[in-house]
């Protein structure tokens, strides 16, 4: 028919199953071997009140032998030299890798880096304000957006009391992304003798989230008589 497609003649001189034979003697690529990595977190240090915890999370990992990518802000700086007797240099050398908070080219601000989460630890409301809004003025909110992207476990000790509006919108917020809000209440149960005490039961907490057991805090085993 006039305007119709004209069916494509086949060449009887073609063999059929030449390309059958062609793919079939091609040598066969090898499954790439996965390699066996260490555990790798990053930690990010802000300005809010309780660098210690920090610096714990820091030593946790450390002696768990988990790959750790720090990064210290500005404020985290001074906060660790004004409730601390650790020096940065020192904390810094706690982790295998440091990361400038300017550097938005670094390998952890790119989700094709692979990692297995990241704690804000202490997190403070500016920080959790730009986590929330996707608002990645540095490598902390860059890196925890890439966390957040590739539902990877991001873990916000938020550090303010009491909390505004704002505040819990943030958090409420972040939570719906895929963050954890992690609070570092005190927990009375276990007869603290020191504040060293309930920050190890903390940080023991927080590293619970990714599946890591510090071994050194007391839990919950129900009421003793």
């Amino acid at each position: 028919m006039p305007g119709s497609p004209k069916a494509e003649r086949l060449d009887p001189n073609v063999d059929a199953n030449m390309d059958i034979r062609v793919f079939a003697d091609m040598p066969q690529q090898q499954p790439r071997p996965q390699r066996n990595r260490r555990r790798r977190i990053v930690v990010a240090m802000t300005g809010a009140t309780g660098a210690i915890m920090g610096i714990k999370v820091l030593i946790a990992l450390r002696r768990l032998n988990v790959e750790t990518h720090l990064i210290i802000s500005k404020w985290a700086s001074e906060t660790i030299k004004y409730e601390t007797d650790y020096h940065v240099p020192n904390v810094k050398a706690l982790a295998d890798y440091v990361h400038n908070v300017n550097d938005m080219a670094a390998p952890i601000a790119s989700g094709s880096y692979r990692t297995d989460g990241m704690i804000v630890v202490p997190c403070s409301m500016k920080t959790l304000a730009a986590i929330a809004t996707g608002f990645c003025d540095d490598l902390i909110s860059r890196t925890a957006d890439v966390i957040m992207k590739e539902r990877r476990r991001l873990v916000l000790v938020t550090r303010e009391t009491p909390l505004s509006d704002i505040h819990l919108r943030n958090m409420l917020s972040a939570t719906q992304s895929g963050a954890v809000i992690f609070p570092p209440v005190p927990a009375f149960y276990i007869r603290p003798g020191s504040v060293d005490d309930l920050v190890n039961q903390s940080v023991g907490r927080m590293l619970d989230l990714f599946d890591l057991d510090t071994e050194d805090f007391e839990r919950w085993d129900g009421w003793k008589g």
